[in-house]
């Protein structure tokens, strides 16, 4: 089946989704991650503390409105949802480009976690509800790797703007750059009103228990009988919690990375762009090498393996290595940290009810929400406003996090087979 036939056979609602993502992970690429960080540092005089809550605006307000979204999602319509996400997100982007001190910023950034809050457990679910149960991993790595290329053409694509604007950490370039960003972005966010819940699937799309490779007679792995349906039970428990202990940990860090580089290693904006890249495109093929790692091993063995070896990375970093070590070390921690989402979100979406996909993907929407850009707060008084800044302590404290995320992963372990599509 050539790549046309494929593209052609895809649901609707899929086809809108690989849009969505491209531009949304292209505008996010160059504007938000390591730019923003870094316009947030230097607009408010070089404050890690400030920068911190920042994120804190986003994440409690996602954490309000995201459950109550997922519970709106799966009682009503989920198009509906996407429709009023998109007006938050329109306006937040509008504020930020208007905007001319931080009070702006928390106001637009506040925005943005409605806008999150909003269309994270809609989009995911309504995406689930189009893929037929037990071979979404596929789709999901496709996701992945859309969203992880866009990603890094976006810092790649910062490089010849900042040729363009000047080479230097300076507000007003940062802000161009930023702007040219949120364009691409204000274009994914209009997509959200093409989705339509009327052209989900039925039945093919619903939960599959055979999934499982526990049975009754089996055991799970800790020497207590469990049944396939607790097990079914069980399965989006460990998950979310793992996400959620993963997530806190990684919000101590992600948004300090950039003044890392240019604070610790003195690195111009360039450089740092391509770094950032690399570990987009990285991390996307990563996404697949797990997806086929998965097959054979499994997918609970796929997660814990790609997650202990990017935390092992972690600890490396925290010794401030030269340069030349800390480059390939930084970029298999980035992507192998991230290559386990597209199986973390085919197995939740194959062992959840379809009346309940929203719910959890709220559930799990809080680990990227309160605890994500909550912990940037306290990454933010760890790394301290007073050079020399201690970055190593943040990175140590999150590698232990990142320890104790990787528990539940264990657990999880004898509970989830392979995917139907690993036999055929």
């Amino acid at each position: 089946m050539t790549f046309s036939e494929i593209v052609r056979k895809m649901n609707p609602n899929i086809k809108l989704a690989f849009g969505y993502s491209i531009l949304q992970s292209f505008g996010r690429g160059i504007w938000m991650s390591n730019v923003l960080s870094a316009y947030i540092f230097f607009l408010t005089s070089e404050s890690n503390k400030l920068l911190g809550w920042t994120s804190a605006a986003t994440g409690i307000t996602m954490t309000i409105f995201v459950l109550p979204s997922g519970f709106l999602a799966d009682r009503f319509r989920r198009d509906i949802l996407l429709r009023s996400a998109a007006l938050a997100g329109l306006i937040g982007l509008l504020l930020i480009i208007i905007g001319n001190n931080i009070v702006y910023v928390f106001v637009a950034l506040s925005l943005w976690g409605l806008y999150q809050a909003l269309t994270r457990p809609s989009l995911e679910a309504l995406i689930a509800d189009s893929l037929e149960s037990g071979t979404r991993t596929k789709i999901y790595s496709w996701l992945h790797l859309a969203r992880q290329i866009s990603s890094a053409i976006g810092p790649f694509f910062n490089v010849l703007l900042f040729l363009v604007f000047g080479n230097e950490w300076e507000l007003s370039i940062l802000k161009n750059v930023m702007i040219l960003g949120m364009s691409f972005s204000a274009l994914s966010i209009i997509l959200l009103f093409l989705f339509s819940d009327k052209k989900s699937l039925g039945k093919e799309s619903e939960s599959i228990p055979e999934e499982l490779t526990q049975k009754e007679i089996k055991r799970n792995g800790v020497g207590l009988p469990l049944s396939a349906e607790k097990a079914m039970k069980l399965i989006p428990i460990l998950l979310v919690v793992s996400n959620v202990i993963i997530g806190f940990g990684a919000g101590m860090t992600i948004k300090f990375f950039p003044i890392f580089f240019l604070k610790q290693y003195e690195l111009p904006p360039i450089s740092v762009q391509i770094i950032m890249g690399l570990t987009a495109i990285f991390t996307g093929l990563s996404a697949l090498l797990a997806q086929k790692y998965s097959l054979k091993k499994g997918r609970a063995e796929a997660l814990f393996l790609f997650q202990l070896i990017a935390t092992i990375c972690l600890f490396v970093i925290a010794i401030y290595p030269p340069l030349y070590i800390l480059i390939p070390i930084f970029i298999a921690r980035g992507s192998l940290m991230n290559a386990g989402q597209p199986l973390s979100r085919s197995i939740l979406m194959d062992v959840v009810n379809k009346k309940n996909r929203a719910k959890w993907n709220s559930l799990e929407a809080i680990a990227w929400g309160l605890f994500w850009n909550v912990s940037a707060v306290i990454g933010g008084y760890l790394v301290g406003d007073v050079e020399p800044y201690n970055f190593r302590l943040n990175f140590l404290v999150t590698g232990g996090i990142y320890i104790l995320g990787l528990i539940p992963i264990i657990f999880l372990i004898p509970l989830v087979g392979k995917e139907r599509i690993a036999d055929k």
